[in-house]
């Protein structure tokens, strides 16, 4: 008996094999999986058939002998074929298929008959199409449809759509401007997509209609604010909700308090350059975050934001594309990658003023660094935006002018600046400055350096009180040994104590001193090596009343040239000279005038003798010249004046005719004087100039043997 079972089950299998189309596969019982067949028909298939998948077989046409005997069919699809129409009736057969899959055709109408017969179709797909018209009684007999893809068309406008039981509904990236209630009755809706249909409001009352809606996405319009349909009570259950690439003004905290229940939340691409912290708060349920493409300002008041994602366990959507768009020290880096200490926090001070009589200082209220948290580098500002409250979310990469001009730390008042600065250029409490020649810097306070003041030295410098002046004084914390220190400062000099540096790092080379003055416009740092040797050491040569940022590192480690962090150069410090007085500087003209008034006649005293030396030595000289004219005029006799000569024109000699001297003349140069030229020797040498200190003379110290010297 079990071989005729066997027998009969194999030749079953046959049965079942031989009815399996060609080019298809039926491994699967009931289903067929027709793909990629490169045929413009349907295949034939079994009656017992349930689901059919026959896409990307370039299926040009259909007709209703196609489906002849499929009653049984649930599944069918049809995608990615070439699909223009649909003719009338072509599924009248199909009463029992739920589920049908025409997208990603060239449909470009739906008729009145197109879906006749359905009665018991529940999901509808007609997404990537062409469809540019839908017939108002095109789903009158899909009562019991939940699904409907109309998405990536090119419809212009809606029938009106009853759909008592439709849970979703995809009209994404079609051109319907406007969405009334008429447009769409679903009460049980509860996935509704928009996105791309060119939407500038969301109609109020549409959304009041959807009392079970848990997901919206109205992202990639035209809106300009937040719509006041999320305002409404009937939204308590909506779970999801997308409002990225729209060019919203500002979100605001009251615009979200009836989205108590949101879980995903994606605000990508709105121009937003931080949130305060209290935003969040809204959405205790959250866990999905997506905040892509926005010109994040990662400075202090959004240092919060990595800590809340840890904390909460908050996924972040997209986080490849979240990042820092300014400072500069953290533009291009992924936010939720920084830590606290990369926003430049400055720690809480404490501002002391002191009255100028020496009374005991009054403690003021705690300063912090501005919450403000606009983007982007350093172009001018333009027009100021209103400024955002604390519960607002700026989405303007502008920036808004400051109220008032910044001014530095150890004052209270001040003129108006000629240039207004962007707000936070400046981190860790800096200042915002401009000098003369219009250039951007920061005044950094004390234990941070870097071009924006983006470094923060680990070690305090103990606080200095003023009498006179409003000092920023820092908790006290207990100090390194390994800390230099500023033991006496003078208007020009400050005098290091290097004891206990040199005494942790016994066994080093030398000691490199890097310094730089943070009160003028040159701050490039001046980089000194000392040896170890030297437990103390001068800085000469500064300018008075400036503030000047010293650090001390092992003498061969790295040193960064454009910042002197305590992280790269060891310890630092910092020192203020002294300034110089009215009254030393008249003391200081008074006791050198003594001085002065003896060194002027001594000068002008040598300036004459020195001059009375070079006319002694000329007249010399021309006396000598004519004793030896003299004596050649009595040795070969007085010369008749010849009238050449009158006219200026030098005759010849009557011993020379070749116009040479005769050999009798006595060589009586003073200091080895260059003979002047023939026709000026006849002349007595009265029109050559001869100069007075002769570079070979003896007299002069300047010998050819002598080397120079290149010290």
């Amino acid at each position: 008996m079990l071989p005729y079972l066997l027998l009969l089950f194999l030749s079953f299998g046959l049965v079942l094999s031989s009815d399996c189309p060609a080019d298809c596969a039926c491994q699967v019982q009931n289903s067929i999986f027709c793909i990629n067949r490169h045929s413009s028909t349907v295949p034939r298939v079994p009656t017992t058939t349930r689901n059919l998948y026959i896409f990307q077989n370039g299926i040009d046409t259909l007709s209703q002998d196609d489906f002849k005997g499929l009653e049984e069919l649930e599944l069918l699809d049809l995608s990615q074929n070439e699909l223009a129409e649909i003719p009338d009736g072509v599924f009248e057969m199909l009463s029992m298929l739920k589920n049908l899959d025409l997208s990603s055709n060239h449909i470009t109408h739906i008729t009145k008959d197109s879906f006749s017969g359905l009665v018991q179709l529940e999901r509808l797909y007609l997404h990537s199409n062409r469809i540019q018209s839908i017939h108002s009684e095109a789903f009158e007999d899909l009562q019991m449809l939940l699904e409907l893809k109309l998405q990536g068309n090119q419809l212009t406008s809606l029938p009106s759509l009853n759909f008592p039981s439709l849970l979703l509904l995809d009209l994404s990236y079609n051109n319907i401007p406007t969405l009334g209630p008429s447009d769409l009755q679903a009460p049980h809706l509860e996935a509704l997509k928009m996105a791309s249909l060119g939407l500038t409001s969301v109609d109020e009352d549409l959304i009041a209609s959807m009392g079970n809606l848990h997901e919206l996405d109205i992202s990639t319009n035209q809106l300009t604010e937040v719509p006041q349909a999320l305002k409404q009570d009937s939204l308590k259950g909506l779970i999801k909700l997308s409002l990225a690439t729209n060019p919203l003004g500002e979100l605001k905290v009251e615009d979200f308090k009836k989205l108590t229940g949101l879980q995903e939340l994606d605000i990508s691409g709105l121009n937003l350059q931080g949130f305060p912290q209290s935003f969040f708060l809204t959405f205790p349920k959250l866990i999905h975050l997506t905040a892509a493409e926005n010109p994040f300002n990662c400075l202090c008041p959004l240092a919060w934001f990595p800590i809340w994602l840890k904390e909460k366990q908050v996924n972040l959507g997209r986080p490849e594309e979240t990042r820092c768009h300014f400072p500069l020290v953290n533009a291009g880096k992924k936010l939720s990658a920084l830590e606290h200490k990369d926003f430049g926090c400055p720690p809480t001070t404490t501002v002391l003023t002191g009255s100028p009589t020496g009374s005991t200082p009054v403690p003021q209220m705690p300063t912090t660094s501005p919450t403000t948290t606009h983007t982007n580098a350093i172009p001018p500002p333009p027009p100021p935006p209103p400024p955002p409250s604390e519960e607002t979310i700026s989405s303007k990469t502008a920036y808004p002018l400051p109220p008032e001009p910044p001014v530095s730390p150890s004052s209270t008042s001040g003129p108006l600046e000629p240039h207004f600065c962007p707000p936070n250029i400046c981190l860790n409490g800096g200042t915002c400055n401009f000098d003369p020649l219009g250039q951007l810097s920061c005044l950094c306070p004390s234990r941070t350096s870097g071009l924006y003041c983006e470094n923060v030295d680990e070690l305090p410098e103990p606080p200095k009180t003023s009498a006179t002046q409003v000092s920023i004084i820092t908790p006290e914390m207990p100090t390194e040994l390994d800390a230099i220190s500023s033991r006496q400062v003078t208007s020009t000099s400050i005098l290091l104590d290097l004891h206990r540096f040199i005494e942790t790092r016994p066994h080093i080379r030398g000691i490199r001193l890097t310094y730089r003055n943070l009160s003028g416009p040159d701050r490039r740092p001046i980089i000194l090596s000392v040896p170890a040797s030297y437990p103390e050491y001068t800085l000469r040569g500064l300018r008075p009343n400036c503030t000047y940022s010293v650090c001390a590192s092992p003498l061969g480690e790295r040193v960064n040239s454009r910042a002197n962090s305590s992280a790269e150069t060891g310890s630092c410090t910092e020192a203020r000279t002294e300034g110089v007085s009215m009254t030393s500087s008249e003391s200081r003209v008074e006791t050198q005038s003594p001085l002065t008034y003896t060194l002027i006649p001594a000068m002008a005293a040598l300036a004459l003798v020195l001059g009375l030396a070079v006319v002694a030595g000329t007249i010399i000289c021309l006396r000598k010249r004519r004793q030896a004219k003299a004596g050649m005029e009595l040795e070969l006799g007085p010369a008749d004046p010849d009238p050449m000569e009158v006219e200026g024109i030098k005759a010849c000699l009557e011993n020379g005719g070749n116009g040479t001297l005769s050999h009798k003349q006595p060589e009586i140069d003073c200091c080895h004087t260059p003979q002047p030229p023939p026709a000026l020797q006849q002349n007595g040498a009265l029109d050559y100039e001869v100069p007075l200190m002769q570079g070979h003379c003896p007299s002069n110290n300047n010998l050819a043997s002598l080397k120079p010297s290149y010290f």
